[in-house]
């Protein structure tokens, strides 16, 4: 079963595949690293290679290798920490000093693909002598997910209340039990922790989603990197703060609204902040953006109801993860954005009242809509495209859970059609497409 908090993860910019997985990664190598240990280098590759620099990889890998946790590292420690190990070149393990400096023994392999996944990893191990004395090559896969060689990459079945492997089955054990799509996902939840340890965690995810938005909409000056792109998301708070003091609101203005609180949200994650998961970094922005819609314009919303939009928006991205991908190297931007986007519609015709039948239309209508989009950073930077592209999937969104509520929930595109579409799409599209900045707008815009 893919859990609520598998989908949603509280972590750091700017790239789930490329800073979370290899933070992750780094730091799996060095709680397994053997006795004797006395040098580590790491390499990656393919997709973590072409963009690695600008996806702040490196970095990652060398906070993972000093022991750093994506959900409990603070941002603001970052640069204390990268700037000792640049003086020292070494990490301490269980009080050992080993030799690791990011100048020497952090390499980025741009020729050479690993067999699983374009999101390699290859940490090494040696010791007194030079000897190689333990490999491991990991693969981040999405979403901060991260599998190690021979390993499987979907985690040991747990049996819960109510499985589901395709929309089809979850509208029928809706059909069959009379829950609600987020009550079913609820009874999973509680088969692998208590209840309240979930409601505990969903209202972390939900505080740290609100937090980041806050944090984006009140953050002037440059993102890091050599675009020198300008944070925007307070310009235009204010500016639609003067508007509604002058009396001055044009019909779309919710609209603006939802996309500044998405783009805040990727402004933070480009920033390197604190952000969740959602189901990537890529596509931060997305479900957060029409959660503050739901909670701030949408009247009468209860809290209970912003846990079932989470509980919603997990089952759908589960059924999406298991069945195409939520990754954008694998499928480009359509399984981040898109994944996002049928996530948050979903969410929110819950919260509206829609039936299991018209949450399934939403999220079809939303995923539907972004077939094919290609994920084309410039520079490898989680910046342009990106950070107006969660703007554009949370409005989206709404469309698509609005005419989801105008009609019966009776369609001729169900969601697994799409998601296998999506499938589809991804493995035809041309790897130069898929995050590696080899294609695309990153190709055809200069950086300056």
């Amino acid at each position: 079963m893919t859990s609520v908090f598998d989908l949603f993860k509280i972590g750091i910019g700017p790239s789930s595949s490329h800073t979370v997985g290899p933070m992750v990664a780094a730091r799996r190598f060095r709680e397994a690293l053997p006795a004797g240990t006395r040098r580590i280098t790491a390499e990656l590759f393919g997709s973590l290679a072409w963009t690695g620099k600008g996806h702040a990889s490196d970095r990652a890998i060398a906070l993972g290798l000093m022991g750093a946790r994506p959900e409990t590292l603070e941002p603001d420690d970052v640069p204390g920490m990268v700037a000792r190990l640049t003086i020292r070149k070494s990490i301490e393990v269980n009080g050992a000093r080993i030799a690791f400096d990011p100048e020497a023994d952090l390499i980025f392999d741009f020729d050479a693909l690993m067999p699983l996944h374009s999101n390699a990893m290859r940490f090494r191990a040696y010791g007194e002598d030079g000897a190689l004395i333990d490999e491991q090559i990991f693969y981040s896969v999405g979403g901060g997910f991260v599998v190690a060689e021979g390993e499987a990459r979907e985690p040991e079945a747990v049996e819960v209340p109510h499985p589901f492997a395709k929309a089809s089955e979850l509208l029928s054990a809706c059909a069959r039990t009379g829950l609600s799509i987020a009550g079913l996902q609820m009874a999973n939840e509680c088969a692998l922790r208590p209840a309240d340890e979930v409601e505990a965690r969903l209202d972390a995810l939900l505080a740290a989603m609100f937090a980041s938005i806050d944090r984006g909409l009140a953050q002037e000056g440059t993102l890091p990197g050599r675009l020198r792109v300008r944070r925007r998301a307070k310009a235009i708070r204010d500016q639609l703060e003067a508007d509604r003091l002058a009396n001055r609101r044009p019909p779309h203005e919710i609209m603006d609204w939802v996309s500044v609180f998405a783009m805040a949200v990727n402004e933070e994650n480009a920033a390197g902040g604190r952000i969740v998961t959602a189901p990537t970094n890529g596509a931060a922005g997305i479900v957060p953006a029409v959660l503050r819609y739901v909670r701030d314009i949408c009247p009468d919303t209860t809290h209970a109801q912003l846990r079932d939009f989470l509980l919603t928006a997990a089952a759908v991205g589960a059924l999406i993860k298991r069945n195409a991908s939520i990754s954008g190297a694998e499928v480009g931007c359509q399984g981040e954005v898109g994944s996002a986007a049928a996530m948050a519609a979903a969410g929110l015709a819950c919260v509206l009242g829609a039936s299991p039948a018209q949450i399934e239309n939403a999220a079809e209508i939303a995923m539907e809509h972004h077939l094919g989009m290609t994920c084309d950073p410039i520079g490898g930077l989680v910046q342009i495209p990106c950070i107006e592209r969660n703007a554009f999937g949370a409005n989206k969104a709404i469309a698509a859970a609005s005419l989801a509520m105008r009609g019966d929930g009776v369609h001729l595109v169900s969601l697994d059609q799409v998601i296998e579409t999506m499938r589809q799409t991804g493995a035809d599209m041309q790897s130069k497409y898929k995050e590696t900045s080899q294609g695309g707008l990153a190709v055809n815009v200069p950086e300056c």
